[in-house]
């Protein structure tokens, strides 16, 4: 809408609008009632519609409109209220220009509805013209039309605006004004910005708190959301069902089960109704800290489940390995009723993908297209070329690829390019490590994929060149780590990491742990190692790997009986693998290690990935 919104009666530039009822609508639910053409009793009938979570349409609003004589001010704003909620918010902004041209006031309730138009719609110059007509007719100073304004150009990301109106008047705002510069700042990504409102906020709600929780999230800042909510927590503040999802989300990220714990624990000390969503959030949360049988718990037990539910499961028992278990799952799904989302079929494929069960993948990649009419995203290309990729099938895999719906990414690629290292295919993946280094010069992992096949297959000069190639280009090699939780503390390792308060013991933990792997047996493997050194030095590197540290940390202070619970960026090496599954039999320990790519249950030195990941 580019039109004006002048309250001239001969502006021939505002928008004409269409008061009359759709013909389609019947009217006999009305023609009852004894006052159905009293004014006030439309008009307030007209405000309830307006009203949550009334599911009134357009025509039904418009049609109590048409029927009023001689709309007042009131009946004009509920209308305004109407379809600023609508799916065509402009049409809000077409009946206040029509509002203006026939003579209707308008007060300090009409605005707010208006800019809520505006924000709904992204219409700034909409709501810039809406900005003046406030100044015009002196409402400036009103506080919800105040209100409106910052919500409106937060929505439409003109932070220098809306704080603008914010500091215009500091002895007209409430909390409301506050809460809206956080969420606008969070959104824009300058949570400084927004901990600085926060902080200097007179007084708080809880959707304050629950704002502040959410920007952290949203910018990545996970265990600062978490710190937050202990607050809210040993303050005795109420929270919302917000706060407690997110916070269950940023506990799912991390990978923590001692955070989602206390989460859980809060909403049951709380007696917080265990909604859809929560329920959702707790089986998501406790399959992604590795308590896959805490999150089927949970999932059994909820009163009632929606697909979000069931697709959280679904996930969770696919990144765990459990293959058989989630198409079961599945199966169960569908005889219930629920229709799969894309969402449901990612689960699906990756579930085929970790337990290898080739031919199941097929036929639900199939399925998905032909039963359920769910055109395949890249993410569903991924897992079924990594199915492919995985169990050895990389010409099958090219195949798919090729004939793909839609342009592979440079991820697709890379899930092929590791399935060639894995099955020591030099000529084909140089091929596709070539491309991918066009494609994207700046990603590391491809270099890293590339130099890791020729190391491979003992061309060290080539491995030197990838390496030389990384340098000159800026390109670093990401660091791996390691977290661990312990006691209420969470500690991260990095690869000859030496800066932790308790290194000494841990290496001196770790010299130990090698000395009874040793007599047990155990052989390190140096085949990761992408340096042409000798065999002593390459063992020397690999001793120092982030998860052997935090492994030698967990020793030492999990208490023995209860599991040894560890996070990782990166995919665990071989070698790491074969070494957490002789210290998991020669020291009796459960093991679970969630890496870059799946869960990895370490016990009687045998992993639940049953070596194929």
């Amino acid at each position: 809408m580019r039109s004006s919104l002048s309250s001239s009666s001969s502006s021939a530039s505002s928008p004409s609008f269409n008061l009359k009822p759709s013909p389609t609508l019947s009217l006999s639910p009305l023609s009852h009632l004894p006052h159905s053409t009293h004014r006030s009793t439309l008009s307030h009938l007209l405000s309830l519609s307006s009203l949550p979570p009334s599911l009134s349409s357009t025509h039904y609003s418009l049609s109590l409109f048409h029927q009023i004589n001689r709309p007042n001010t009131f009946a004009s704003n509920s209308l305004i209220r109407c379809l600023a909620k609508s799916p065509n918010p402009s049409h809000s902004l077409h009946f206040y220009a029509h509002m203006r041209r026939i003579g209707i006031p308008t007060n300090n309730f009409t605005y707010p509805f208006v800019l809520q138009a505006c924000s709904k719609g992204s219409l700034m110059p909409e709501g810039v013209q809406i900005h003046t007509h406030v100044l015009k007719f002196g409402f400036d100073r009103d506080l919800y039309v105040r209100n409106g304004l910052i919500g409106f150009y937060c929505a439409c990301s003109d932070l220098g605006s809306s704080r603008r109106v914010f500091d215009g008047y500091p002895f007209v705002r409430d909390v409301v004004s506050w809460n809206v510069m956080i969420v606008g700042y969070a959104r824009a990504g300058e949570i400084c910005v927004a901990e600085k409102v926060f902080d200097d906020m007179p007084e708080r709600d809880v959707v304050s708190w629950s704002s502040m929780i959410v920007g952290y999230v949203s910018n990545g800042m996970l265990e600062k959301s978490l710190k937050l909510f202990r607050q809210m927590i040993d303050k005795r503040l109420a929270v919302n069902e917000a706060a407690l999802v997110t916070v269950l989300s940023a506990s799912a990220q991390l990978g923590l089960l001692d955070y989602g714990s206390f989460v859980h624990e809060s909403i049951k000390k709380l007696k917080f109704p265990l909604t859809i969503n929560i329920g959702a959030a707790l089986v998501d949360m406790y399959a992604k800290c590795g308590c896959v049988e805490l999150s089927r718990q949970v999932f059994d037990d909820l009163p009632k489940k929606d697909v979000f539910a069931w697709n959280a499961m679904l996930c969770g028992l696919a990144t765990h390995g459990l293959g058989k278990e989630a198409l079961d799952l599945f199966e169960r799904f569908t005889e219930e009723g629920f229709h799969p989302t894309n969402v449901t079929f990612v689960g699906v494929l990756n579930a085929c993908s970790r337990a290898g069960l080739v031919n199941e993948g097929r036929q639900h990649f199939n399925s998905m297209i032909r039963d359920y009419g769910i055109e395949p995203e890249m993410e569903h290309y991924g897992c079924i070329v990594d199915l492919l990729g995985r169990a050895g099938l990389v010409n099958e895999a090219v195949k798919l690829i090729e004939n793909m719906s839609i342009k592979p990414d440079p991820v697709l690629w890379g899930t092929l390019l590791g399935a060639c290292k894995m099955h020591g295919l030099v000529e084909l993946g140089v091929s596709i490590g070539s491309k991918l280094l066009e494609l994207e010069p700046a990603h590391d992992g491809h270099y890293v994929l590339l130099a890791g096949i020729y190391a491979k297959a003992k061309k060290w000069d080539d491995v030197l060149k990838i390496r030389k190639l990384m340098a000159n280009r800026g390109t670093n090699k990401s660091a791996g780590w390691s977290l661990i939780e312990a006691h209420g503390n969470v500690h991260k390792f990095v690869a000859g990491d030496k800066d932790h308060e308790r290194s000494l013991e841990i290496y001196k933990k770790l010299e130990m742990i090698g000395l009874r792997l040793e007599n047990a047996g155990y052989l390190p493997g140096i085949s990761s190692v992408l340096h042409d050194i000798g065999d002593e030095d390459k063992i020397h590197v690999i001793k120092e790997h982030s998860e052997r540290l935090a492994i030698a940390f967990g020793l030492m202070v999990i208490q023995v009986g209860y599991p040894i619970r560890i996070v990782k960026n990166l995919r665990v090496c071989v070698d790491c693998h074969e070494f957490s599954k002789m210290v998991a039999k020669v020291f009796d320990r459960e093991i679970i290690v969630r890496d870059g790519s799946r869960f990895h249950h370490f016990k009687d030195g045998r992993c639940s990935c049953l070596d194929y990941w």
